[in-house]
């Protein structure tokens, strides 16, 4: 269903040789080293660029908030998607920041939003109560796939080098925490955190809806639609395709927390290639990032206790890509003239 191409290894160590010859001690600037011949391996390029970054904002609404599991209530998903248009966000201002290309997509929000400055591709109007019966149909989450994979696909054919995904859904820390025990077969108990802020006794309860969906429907992350269409959520799924449509292209991936890190194991579950295009923005408060990290086997650029979401921390993130990349434009010793340390 998706063609994702192999890294470049010979093009990496190439980079890596080449680094190795810039007038620094070898290995001094350490990460960044990697970074760029990360970059290099996912684009072919042996001077990778990630400007302009793309930033894709998914909005959907899960049924499992009639569990009383989020701080705020239904409505906020649309009032924020209202606040990304007016460009009233963290993740507009940090995409203003990094000059990124911004779309924000409604792809299951549970009213209809009146006006301009957003796209409008609503699979349904949110998920069902993943408690009581499937959040939705197997056709429903393709059709949510592939939501994201026809946005990211249009914003690399506008020109970005560099893909950042975001969310906006009430309830989605609960949904995401499902898939993840379900990815993982770990304890909810040790990958479900506070959210948005909720009190102990309202993550203990939180604890007990996943542990009741997940024994109704025992989902099965060797089936990817499956797994989708029996716990959701409709803008997780949006953020999986997006990532195949950039991994397919070339296009590195810069993740962001939690709901985003799930949404990438689930990507992988499509295509194991996926992955090697990800590098983890940074690591979110959220107790089931840690694991989400450890599946993936990355390690993220920044720890600054964030736990926002909208792909915020990412663009934060972003500018150590920059730093990567502009280390090539340093002169090596030899065209500096200077003497290269030897042993």
């Amino acid at each position: 269903m998706f063609n994702v191409p192999s890294l470049n290894k010979q093009i990496g160590n190439e980079v890596s040789v080449y680094v190795d010859q810039l007038t620094k001690p070898a290995g001094s600037l350490g990460r960044l080293e990697q970074l760029v011949v990360e970059l290099a391996e996912m684009t072919e390029a042996h001077f990778p660029t990630v400007t302009p970054p793309g930033v894709l904002v998914f909005a959907a609404d899960h049924g499992v908030t009639k569990e009383g599991i989020s701080a705020f209530p239904q409505e906020v998903t649309a009032q924020m998607v209202l606040n990304f248009v007016n460009g009233g966000a963290a993740i507009n201002v940090f995409s203003k920041q990094i000059g990124a290309s911004f779309a924000v997509i409604d792809v299951g929000v549970a009213t209809d939003i009146l006006g301009e400055g957003f796209v409008n591709e609503k699979v349904k109007y949110g998920t069902n109560n993943f408690c009581e019966q499937e959040a939705m149909t197997k056709e429903e989450a393709k059709q949510a796939l592939f939501v994201g994979h026809r946005q990211a696909k249009k914003m690399i054919e506008n020109g970005i080098r560099c893909l950042i995904v975001g969310e906006m859904g009430i309830g989605n820390t609960t949904t995401a925490s499902a898939l993840l025990a379900a990815i993982s077969r770990k304890p909810v108990d040790v990958l479900v955190g506070k959210g948005t802020g909720i009190s102990d006794e309202m993550v203990a309860h939180k604890r007990k809806v996943i542990e009741r969906a997940l024994a109704l429907h025992q989902p099965d992350p060797s089936a990817p639609f499956e797994l989708l269409s029996k716990i959701g959520g409709l803008e997780i799924a949006a953020m999986a395709g997006a990532m195949l449509a950039a991994a397919e292209e070339r296009i590195p991936i810069l993740l962001d927390g939690f709901i985003c890190t799930t949404a990438a194991l689930v990507a992988n579950l499509f295509h194991p290639h996926v992955g090697d295009y990800m590098i983890a923005g940074h690591r979110s408060q959220e107790p089931g990032h840690r694991v989400a990290l450890e599946l993936l086997g990355k390690e993220p650029l920044v720890d600054l206790g964030m736990r926002l979401g909208e792909g915020s921390g990412a663009a934060v993130a972003f500018p150590l890509l920059q730093f990567a990349t502009n280390m090539l434009k340093m002169a090596t010793f030899t065209s500096a003239q200077v003497s290269q340390g030897g042993e």
